[in-house]
């Protein structure tokens, strides 16, 4: 390693020490660190071309500049290591801080509780019955009597609001730091350091809590700043509208707002709340933004009833925002509602009462968004969002948002529903002004519709779906899209985005599904949501003036794929796009919507820590399509939203309505079916598997398939006893495992779990791929030449090679074995192959 040493007078000489050391100029440390921004690593001949290029560097010999530059690399590495190190420390601290805060409320709570449980045990002992009932009703409602204040009604003028501004101020601190409500650690949500924080839900209190703690890069004003504006990040948020702001003695402000969220399925009305938001300062420098409704002040600016909306009420809620030291911020968030649910169907009410549904979609998506916006601050490198986050996060709020507004069909953005044909399974609504709803200027565009005569068409429906994940069916919805779609009706609404309303679709199309190809945009940190295009090739649809390119695009944003995640939703969005995509161009959203309805959870207690341990453990090998149900959140109802828009033109509207209706019953046909092929169910039930007809049970494939690799081999296949734990074990087998018909083409009608990895496709989709088509040219002439073997001898072994998943992606394998697995009769039922130690190329 060189060190430094002296320079000569006339600063261009380079003096050695021993031959060991050099020293550079000034002049020579500023060449080189210029050289070194611009090419950190340069090769040889770069090296001496510096040299020549600059000749305050003549005299220093190419080995000492590559060791500067290795040194320079060395101490650039060093240095954002430290700095890595420096922000991992600040971080830890700042959360070592926050879990002890928790552990003295924590411990604050546990008092609380057992004071009250040996106060109600006395009362139980010593009272008569009619004195038993007033006590306890006396423990319980002094445990809650501040959570529902009866207040008499107070002037709306500004002291009174004031009033009412520090009482929510102080409520709001009693849960986000106190013990007014009893909180139970969300399940499946563990704090640390790289965690989004700490999640809690409400055990035993009035309407539905979420509490969340974590930090974030940004300062507390920022993070104030952004959380005030709802409408940038509360996807289920449809407006906010501040009404009156005042200021108050000690610095702060007073807002008057009215807000309105959407319903979250066509089967329930809209919430809308009027409420009080109180913003100011703590002594100890924190920033507090609370809020509460306003329903019993009188002489102030009343907000009367909306149509189609329900009056909801918020509980003392908010932003508590701490300075953290070094930078940054330490957030409780706490959302508290009654969401009155007895305005909804009874099946759908979990989902106003769920407190897990509460902290899924809207406490811990506003941490996720301050997270989301500070990486950004911090890393504007990173990929993710990629390099223009604000506007691809705009872009994910307009198709959130028109997919909300497709659901609801509001009046005032010019929706109109059209009369049914006799069945009410589908709502029509037709919207003859939609410029407003779609963001765009639909009239001066030619990427846009025709101005004067545009009009769009939206088919929705929900349906209640019994033991299925929603994040498995959204996955499959995701990846196989020939299972539902009809190409001809994708390649129309492709045309009305491109150029205009065309013609009714299938008339001409121009084939069917080519293929699907999904093209990655950006992903959130956590990869809870992702934003992607899907291209659909060779789907052209001709008209008599003009040909539409074969190849549609699809603007498409995925969330909720994880089956790991505990209550989450899932959501599958997308807008057909122009190859040549702008900002401001139209979008339709459309897609499909699945949330939940078990809020059992909600109701645990705290001390059933069995249960929640349980609900915590997830395998390793997690079966994804028909297996164990154990690694889920028991969930065993969900409620399926799909809502589908079309552009025409309005002398169309006849036709495109009973396409749309059509097009929407087969789709959800389609679900249902698929839903019964994914429903997951025990290994010891008769149908743990939903096989193609004439194809034997699980059970008995699995014994035959077992015997047969025995019979051929000399070796067990599976080692386990029992008929049942044959199929287990051949489920959870390392290797993938896969059986094929024997038709002239076959095709495959079973895998197991590593199977189905490897061939990234479910049981159902399963049944479309062919065998040749996961070869490549090799293997397949392998395949060709060989195959005869399999049939003569009973088996063959492969050499290791390449094959590919139904998503396109290589995958290799050490090598893998073929044989031919006989049924009780001894005649051959399938070919079974085994590819070992395969791996995503």
């Amino acid at each position: 390693m060189m060190a430094v040493s002296s320079a000569c007078k006339d600063g261009t000489k380079v003096a050695m020490d021993n031959g060991k050391y050099v020293r550079y100029t000034p002049e020579q440390v500023e060449a080189l660190e210029r050289l070194y921004h611009e090419c950190p690593k340069p090769s040889s001949l770069r090296r001496q071309q510096l040299i020549r290029e600059c000749p305050i560097l003549s005299n220093i010999e190419p080995k000492q500049i590559k060791v500067w530059f290795q040194n320079r690399r060395c101490r650039e590495k060093q240095r954002k290591e430290a700095s890595r190190l420096q922000g991992v420390n600040r971080k830890l601290t700042a959360m070592n801080k926050l879990l002890m805060e928790e552990n003295d409320r924590l411990q604050k709570q546990v008092s609380q509780l057992v004071y009250e449980n040996s106060f109600f045990r006395q009362q139980t002992q010593n009272a008569t019955v009619a004195t038993t009932d007033t006590s306890c009703e006396s423990v319980v409602t002094s445990g809650q009597r501040h959570l529902t204040p009866q207040h008499p009604p107070r002037d709306a003028s500004p002291a009174g609001l004031l009033s009412i501004a520090e009482e929510t101020l102080a409520e709001f601190l009693s849960k986000a730091t106190g013990t007014a409500v009893e909180w139970v650690q969300m399940p499946g949500m563990k704090p640390g350091p790289d965690s989004i924080g700490i999640v809690a839900i409400s055990h035993g209190c009035p309407g539905v809590a979420a509490r969340a703690c974590g930090l974030v890069g940004l300062e507390p004003a920022r993070v104030a700043e952004i959380l005030k504006d709802r409408l940038s990040w509360f996807r289920d948020c449809r407006t906010v509208d501040v009404l009156n702001v005042m200021s108050t003695g000690n610095g702060g402000t007073i807002e008057l707002l009215y807000m309105q969220l959407y319903a979250p399925t066509t089967l329930a009305p809209g919430r809308d709340f009027w409420l009080l938001r109180y913003t100011s300062l703590l002594e100890d420098g924190s920033l507090v933004v609370c809020e509460r409704s306003l329903n019993n002040t009188q002489n102030g600016p009343a907000m009367p009833p909306v149509q189609h909306f329900v009056r909801a009420d918020m509980l003392p809620s908010g932003y508590l925002i701490r300075p953290c030291e070094g930078g940054g911020s330490i957030i409780h968030i706490v959302d508290h509602m009654v969401l009155e649910p007895w305005s909804v169907p009874e099946v759908l009410r979990p989902l106003y009462e769920s407190s897990m549904l509460l902290a899924q979609r809207t406490t811990m998506a506003a941490l996720r968004h301050l997270r989301q916006i500070s990486q950004e601050v911090s890393q504007p490198s990173v990929t993710g969002w990629g390099r223009r986050p604000a506007a691809l996060r705009a872009l994910s709020q307009r198709l959130s948002k028109g997919f909300n507004e497709a659901v609801n069909g509001f009046a005032d953005d010019g929706w109109s529903m059209l009369e049914s044909d006799g069945i009410d399974d589908v709502t029509l609504l037709v919207n003859s002004s939609p410029s407003k709803m779609m963001g765009a200027n639909l009239g001066y565009n030619n990427n846009g519709f025709p101005s004067m005569s545009s009009s769009v068409l939206c088919a929705k429906a929900s349906m209640l779906l019994q033991n299925v994940p929603p994040a498995i069916l959204l996955r499959f919805l995701r990846e196989h899209r020939s299972e539902w779609a009809d190409s001809s009706i994708d390649a129309y609404s492709a045309a009305a985005i491109k150029a205009g309303p065309c013609s009714l679709p299938g008339a001409r199309p121009g084939g069917g599904f080519g293929g699907q190809v999904i093209l990655p945009l950006a992903h959130t940190i956590e990869h809870e949501e992702f934003m992607e295009v899907i291209k659909l090739e060779n789907m052209g649809y001709y008209r008599d003036d003009m040909t539409i390119p074969g190849d549609v695009f699809l603007l498409q944003l995925c969330s909720g794929v994880d089956e790991h995640a505990v209550g989450t939703s899932a959501e599958l969005v997308f807008a057909p796009i122009d190859a040549s995509f702008s900002d401001d161009a139209p979008i339709l959203p459309s897609g499909f919507r699945i949330i939940p309805l078990d809020s059992s959870s909600d109701a645990a207690s705290p001390n059933r820590t069995l249960d929640l341990a349980s609900a915590l453990e997830v395998g390793t090998t997690a079966n994804k399509a028909a297996g164990d149900n154990s690694g889920h959140s028991g969930s065993t109802k969900s409620v399926m939203t799909i809502a589908f828009q079309f552009a025409f033109e309005v002398h169309l509207q006849e036709s495109i309505a009973t396409m749309a209706r059509q097009y929407v019953r087969s789709i959800i046909a389609s679900v249902q079916r698929v839903s019964l092929a994914l429903s997951p169910s025990r290994f010891g039930s008769h149908n743990a598997f939903h096989l193609p007809p004439g194809t034997p049970e699980a059970q008995t494939l699995a014994r035959w398939i077992s015997n047969s690799y025995r019979f051929y081999l000399g070796v067990e296949l599976l080692k386990c006893e029992g008929s049942e734990s044959i199929l287990k074990s051949l489920w959870h087998h390392s290797d993938a495992v896969l059986c094929c018909s024997l038709k002239a083409l076959p095709v495959f009608t079973f895998a197991n779990q590593a199977g189905l990895d490897m061939l990234e496709t479910t049981l159902v989709a399963l049944q479309d791929i062919t065998l040749e088509k996961i070869f490549d040219d090799n293997g397949k002439k392998t395949l060709c030449s060989e195959f005869p073997q399999i049939m003569q001898q009973g088996f063959m072994c492969i050499q290791g090679g390449i094959c590919l998943s139904s998503m396109g992606r290589p995958v290799s394998y050490e090598r893998a074995v073929a044989w031919k697995v006989l049924n009780e009769e001894e005649s051959a039922h399938c070919i079974c192959f085994m590819f070992i130690n395969w791996s995503f190329v």
